[in-house]
């Protein structure tokens, strides 16, 4: 017998002995965990393995201290990550991500060259509806004359804006030349614009890597990332390097890995570094104890970033915001995400029911991303009808998004209401799911 099989045999006696010493009926532990009492008593007896959600569901239900899901083999595997992509930890070499470099170290995507991308980008912004140009290497040196630093962080702000609504891959190619053009421009420059300049190019890569993330590429992700920092201590900024860590922990909590997660973000919670810096670093340390079911340790994670990001300064010296600009609490955010993850749907739901509408109507992405989770909270409560309904509403934007890390709880909410496939809004929504799903 294989040991997942031994542990799934053990995990229904263990089940129905903290069931009975709780004084809990089958039917009642049933409602509580919004499944029906027959899928609950096949479970019990040992005829249906139990899901890895269900475990931790349980857990909670029972007082179990995480008794329940350590029983369950292969923790961390596909079936209990919120993404299946794996993560590769290490240094990145140029050869091995999907963006290639030329004979300069420029990076640039498939078989395009730099005239190429300058066309395409300046297309894809037109397209996009912005007003921004990219500056060709003709005119570098008027751009240079015209207080370049403003010009690239109000086009930074409108690729942002661009990320929200648009494919990653139509933003890496216009990030890559923009990045480029900002450190032959530093190259010229003087001493005080020259800093300037690359740490706005830092910037402009470092949101290339989590396009990259978005569009299913860690390793080209853990590149641009890596890229960033250079650029920055180039500048004279020490402190990206630090957020880089969040950056990359984001890569391993989306590979189910809680571990490495609360591991990377710890140096980039020390008290030289600036509070936001700090505040990204707690909410991402939440995050991976709440893949853990850590839920004393995710609490006070989420308490110290709540703090943290209250002293941040908003301006940040003239330079963009570091991390997401479109929450208005972020923390409040990320709580309802976690208490998902601890096993807590019904907390989650009223969390993220309270602060999705909070988002911008133009953030499409993070509305897409918050709002899907929100209605696998809403499932995972027993409320199928609701879920669809939310979700109804979402679904239809998620191919034009091709967003790796949302395509994930989509997976989740499917599986979710499998359970429910019998009700007519399920299955009103099955073609929807399965278009998101394979666009």
């Amino acid at each position: 017998m294989s040991v997942s099989r031994l542990s799934s045999g053990e995990f229904g006696p263990e089940l129905r002995r903290r069931r009975i010493a709780a004084g809990l009926t089958l039917t009642r532990l049933a409602e509580l965990l919004s499944y029906s009492k027959g899928h609950l008593s096949k479970i019990e007896r040992g005829h249906k393995p139990p899901p890895p959600q269900l475990a931790r569901r349980c857990d909670v239900q029972l007082d179990a201290g995480g008794e329940l899901e350590r029983l369950l083999a292969g923790r961390g595997g596909a079936e209990s990550a919120p993404s299946g992509g794996p993560v590769q930890s290490g240094v990145v070499g140029e050869a091995e991500a999907v963006i290639g470099a030329d004979q300069e170290g420029v990076r640039w995507p498939g078989a395009f060259g730099r005239r190429q991308l300058l066309a395409v980008g300046a297309t894809s912004l037109i397209g996009g509806g912005l007003t921004a140009t990219l500056p060709t290497e003709a005119s570098a040196t008027a751009v240079a004359e015209s207080g370049p630093v403003e010009i690239f962080r109000a086009q930074f702000d409108q690729m942002r804006q661009l990320g929200q609504s648009g494919a990653p891959g139509t933003l890496i190619p216009l990030l890559t030349v923009q990045t480029h053009t900002l450190r032959e421009l530093a190259a010229r420059a003087d001493p005080v614009n020259r800093g300037r300049l690359l740490v706005l190019a830092a910037r402009y890569a470092e949101y290339t890597g989590w396009m990259a993330q978005e569009a299913d590429d860690n390793t080209s992700a853990l590149w641009w990332t890596a890229r960033a920092v250079e650029l920055a201590q180039a500048g004279g900024d020490r402190d990206l390097a630090s957020y880089a860590l969040v950056r990359r922990a984001l890569i391993t909590f989306y590979a189910g890995d809680a571990t490495q997660t609360v591991q990377l973000v710890e140096p980039a919670q020390d008290d030289a570094l600036p509070p936001r810096i700090r505040g990204l670093a707690a909410q991402r340390e939440a995050q991976g104890h709440a893949l853990a079911g850590d839920h004393t340790a995710c609490l006070r994670s989420l308490d110290r970033a709540r703090e943290l990001l209250a002293r941040a300064d908003t301006e940040n010296g003239g330079t963009p915001l570091l991390g997401t600009t479109h929450l208005a609490d972020p923390a409040a955010v990320v709580t309802g995400w976690c208490l998902y993850d601890l096993g807590r749907p019904r907390q989650a739901a009223e969390v993220l029911d309270h602060e999705y509408p909070r988002i911008p109507a133009h953030a499409v992405r993070s509305r897409a991303r918050y709002g899907i989770r929100r209605a696998l909270a809403h499932a995972a409560t027993g409320e199928p009808q609701r879920a669809c309904e939310l979700a109804a509403e979402l679904l239809p934007l998620i191919p034009a998004l091709r967003s790796a890390t949302i395509r994930s709880d989509v997976r989740r909410l499917a599986h979710e209401l499998h359970r429910f496939r019998a009700g007519r809004p399920v299955q009103a929504l099955q073609p929807l799911l399965a278009q998101a799903l394979h666009p």
